[in-house]
């Protein structure tokens, strides 16, 4: 399957996008989950098919369905939102593979620290106006200052899941 997306500017659609999390906790026993409903983004394929573009996440607006835990998670244990109140992902390149996979690499900020990240994606729809980019890959909290790991209940990596709708600005 060939699938060309069109070149131009493409602005993250908030309303039809997530962004997700899950870490296992308690030893492994429990899972929280958890969104932010505050994304923002955009992004520019060039004539030669390959991408660049920047995803934002509001800190603040991560909602695990426990307020007690959403507060402790905002402080400075773990994503310290007073002090940095955005992740960013800078995609530095986005290439359209065979089958529709998507090889995403780019620089992870998080807490002010940025360290390289690559993933791959999966092109889930494309249109000359719309497209969806669907990824799940894994992040180690600790290499970005979250070490909180009371009594030894969090270990592991926290995997992220996006469903990112685009909508092409201009040509």
């Amino acid at each position: 399957m060939t699938v060309a997306v069109e070149t131009g500017l493409w602005q993250l659609d908030a309303s039809a996008s997530t962004v997700a999390l899950k870490h296992r906790t308690m030893w492994g026993l429990v899972t929280v989950k958890g969104a932010f409903a505050g994304v923002a983004g955009e992004g520019e394929v060039g004539p030669d098919g390959t991408a660049t573009g920047t995803l934002t996440l509001d800190v603040a607006s991560l909602d695990t369905k426990n307020a007690k835990r959403d507060t402790h998670l905002r402080g400075a244990d773990f994503f310290d939102a007073d002090n940095h109140p955005e992740i960013t992902f800078a995609a530095r390149s986005v290439e359209l593979r065979d089958g529709g996979t998507v090889q995403v690499s780019g620089q992870l900020t998080v807490r002010g620290i940025s360290r390289p990240h690559s993933f791959t994606a999966r092109l889930n729809g494309a249109s000359a106006e719309v497209l969806t980019l669907d990824a799940e890959f894994t992040v180690d909290r600790a290499e970005f200052g979250m070490g909180w790991n009371q009594l030894g209940m969090m270990r592991g990596l926290t995997t992220v899941t996006a469903s990112l709708r685009f909508r092409r600005t201009r040509g």
